[in-house]
């Protein structure tokens, strides 16, 4: 009992002791304050908020962009400033005071140099108003101020304060009439350059870069005029998605089922109609999602969950297998009516769905960039820009039932429409194989284990299976030569290279990458070493082509070997919570990326396509060697 008594007597004197400390809420060490320069303002206004930061001695908050001292390897938590504002507003970028050098034990391995914010720290937001608003009314401004308070050796929990203002909207004439208000010290240091340069936040948008083809270039979202380009690049990109390995097998089988009906062009146009709409309700739903659904952050997000990759398998399976005519047992009615081969509302609908489905782990051209903006803009532009990658992807099967006689020449009956579904109802099960694959192999290892990658041998057997199935019934359906000698050359070309697939994608490569975990990352930082960081994953297709077409070229595997380099790789296939929560660090939303670290960059170069004379720049730079083209490999914006 005295033992007892002894240890909550030192237990409260303990509580005691820390309470001064954690008990008291961020406020009592740093206060907050915002301050208008302006407090009544006029259509077409340009005015800075300052946002002020009183620390108390000793403590200080995190910069905005907060650097870990080198061999410290823990998560930082940025100082934001999010607006808010009614409709005719658009915000600046923020203009962050200057850091300042502290001594703090972050992770308790002893006092290092650190990059904070302290004393009377005054941030400022340009806010500018459209000139078309209507005087006589109020202007809402709302500001979401995050921060973590720290002193040398502790921090306080993060804290979110809202701040809201308004402004009346007066007339230029009322405006002359108000006295004028003295100097501020608070402003002193604004630049109203700051007017000019609109925040990645801001409404009215910011520059996205895309990469593609061997080049670059750049739209500014800024107001109709850029969100429109946006918007029909993003369209672009969906209809891109189409000629990815992902999508097509399955062209072929909706080409057949909208032949079927090309005799009445009504129908044909009503089926193709339907199956535009599921594509387009599918990607509108990703976009849902990634506007409000909470750690939904991205198209790739479904696949860092194995059971959507199995779902996705059995689904495409269970619709070959109806392809395939080998259902022994006459099912419920509603299980045909997702057969694709039944011309149905629903089947064409959930075909629509599918085949948007599959193109998810194959990241088109142009239309991953757009993706990636769209996902950090306000809800109705995430909506808008993800319903024109639909309408991009579902418009050539729109077109093809709007112009029955492009599918008219398709056999619809009779032997060779026969094998035409067979091959694809064969190649389906390739596919589902893969999604199937790829759902398991997270369920059975550990994220920094060697992938699991037999089933691309299943993958390949299948495809063979189907060619010579191919080549087989053609000479017995068709006596040409010239047909016959076509498609004997095309199944073997195809099983050929349907074997060289599954040689190369389960060769390990020849790079000797080092599993990624935020340990090894800090050590080989705190060593001065350049770090290639690898994000991939084994369903990204995109992350594979790169990897065969950059990396394992001769000259990249002899320089991400060479002494001072370390590749190293982040797999993403599964729930990988260390890897993805390295991609949220760097503010990328998906995969492929590729960033580098070094001792000659303040912060890692992020690639989400590259050539290989960005990666030899790109590892220059990092290592702090000059480089004369260096201009050239501008990073895209994430």
């Amino acid at each position: 009992m005295m033992n007892f008594h002894r240890f909550l007597a030192a237990l409260l004197v303990l509580i005691a002791g820390i309470s001064p400390v954690l008990g008291q809420p961020p406020a009592d060490k740093v206060k907050v304050e915002v301050k208008p320069l302006k407090s009544a303002i006029v259509p077409g206004d340009q005015f800075p908020i300052a946002v002020i930061f009183d620390h108390e001695p000793g403590w200080h908050i995190h910069t905005n962009k907060p650097v870990a001292p080198p061999g410290v390897s823990i998560d930082l938590i940025p100082t934001e400033i999010t607006p808010e504002a009614s409709g005719g507003v658009t915000f600046g970028a923020v203009q962050w005071p200057k850091s300042h050098s502290a001594m703090v034990n972050l992770d308790g391995s002893g006092l290092k140099p650190y990059e904070v914010f302290d004393g009377r720290a005054i941030a400022f937001l340009p806010v500018m108003v459209s000139p078309s608003v209507p005087t006589g009314g109020v202007l809402e401004i709302k500001l979401t101020i995050s921060y973590q308070a720290c002193n040398d050796r502790t921090c306080l929990l993060p804290e979110d304060v809202e701040k809201a203002i308004s402004f009346p909207i007066i007339t230029l004439a009322d405006a002359a009439a108000r006295p004028a208000s003295p100097p501020d010290a608070d402003f002193a240091a604004f630049d109203p350059a700051g007017f000019a340069a609109v925040a990645p936040t801001a409404s009215a948008g910011r520059p996205v870069k895309f990469q593609a083809f061997g080049f670059a270039f750049e739209i500014n979202s800024a107001g109709a005029v850029g969100l429109g380009l946006l918007l029909l690049v993003a369209a672009l990109g969906g209809m891109l998605l189409n000629f990815t390995p992902c999508v097509l097998p399955v062209i072929p089988i909706k080409i057949m089922s909208l032949s079927h009906a090309a005799g009445n062009p009504a129908r044909c146009f009503y089926l193709g109609t339907v199956m535009s709409l599921g594509v387009v309700a599918f990607w509108m739903a990703i976009g849902g999602a990634i506007a409000f659904i909470s750690g939904f952050t991205a198209i790739n997000t479904l696949f860092q969950t194995p059971w959507f990759s199995l779902g996705v398998g059995l689904f495409i399976l269970f619709m070959a297998v109806g392809m395939l005519g080998l259902f022994a047992v006459r099912l419920p009615q509603v299980v045909y009516m997702i057969n694709p081969s039944n011309e149905t509302t629903t089947g064409s609908f959930i075909f629509g769905i599918m085949t948007a489905v599959l193109s998810t782990p194959c990241t088109a051209p142009f239309m991953g960039s757009a993706a990636a903006w769209a996902a950090t803009q306000p809800w109705m532009i995430t909506l808008a820009t993800f319903a024109a990658i639909g309408i991009g992807m579902a418009l050539p099967y729109f077109l093809l039932s709007a112009f029955p006689k492009l599918v008219a020449k398709m056999p619809r009956t009779g032997p060779a429409s026969e094998l035409i579904k067979q091959v694809m109802g064969l190649l389906m099960v390739a596919v589902a194989v893969f999604f199937l694959g790829t759902g398991l192999d997270p369920l059975l290892r550990q994220p920094i284990d060697p992938a699991i990658r037999f089933y691309w041998w299943i993958i390949a057997g299948v495809a063979t299976l189907a060619m010579l199935w191919l080549v087989y019934r053609t000479w017995q359906i068709s006596k040409r030569p010239l047909l016959r000698g076509f498609w004997s050359v095309f199944g073997l070309v195809f099983a050929t290279v349907s074997v060289l697939v599954a040689v190369h994608f389960t060769d390990r490569g020849p790079i000797k990458w080092i599993a990624y975990t935020p340990e090894r990352l800090a050590e080989q930082q705190t060593r001065g070493n350049v770090v290639v960081l690898d994000f991939t994953a084994e369903w990204c297709l995109n992350c594979k082509a790169l990897e065969a077409g950059v990396l394992h070229r001769e000259e990249i595997v002899k320089l991400l070997h060479s002494p001072g380099v370390v590749p190293m790789k982040v797999d993403l296939t599964g729930n990988n919570v260390d890897g993805k929560a390295k991609l949220k660090s760097l503010n990328w939303v998906g995969i492929p990326l590729l960033a580098v670290f070094g001792p000659g960059v303040a912060e890692p170069i992020l690639y989400d396509s590259y050539t290989p004379d960005m990666v030899k720049e790109a590892v220059a730079r990092a290592a702090g060697k000059p480089v004369a083209t260096a201009e050239k490999s501008t990073p895209p914006a994430p």
